[in-house]
């Protein structure tokens, strides 16, 4: 289960990506997230995905 709560996610996101996926986009294809919903959500709270580190900064 995804926590809707925007700071709650942004912890349950990069704990998946630095622990089981080497990327993004995989992580959502694998547990069939709506990438776009997820995204949206942390940029809510301004956190954006960067790719060379894997995570949401």
């Amino acid at each position: 289960m995804v926590p809707k709560d925007p700071v709650m996610l942004l912890s349950f996101v990069n704990l998946k990506l630095r622990d089981y996926y080497q990327d993004f986009d995989m992580m959502c294809e694998e547990l069939d997230l709506d990438r776009d919903e997820i995204v949206q959500k942390l940029s809510s709270i301004d956190y954006h995905y960067d790719e060379t580190r894997n995570q949401f900064v």
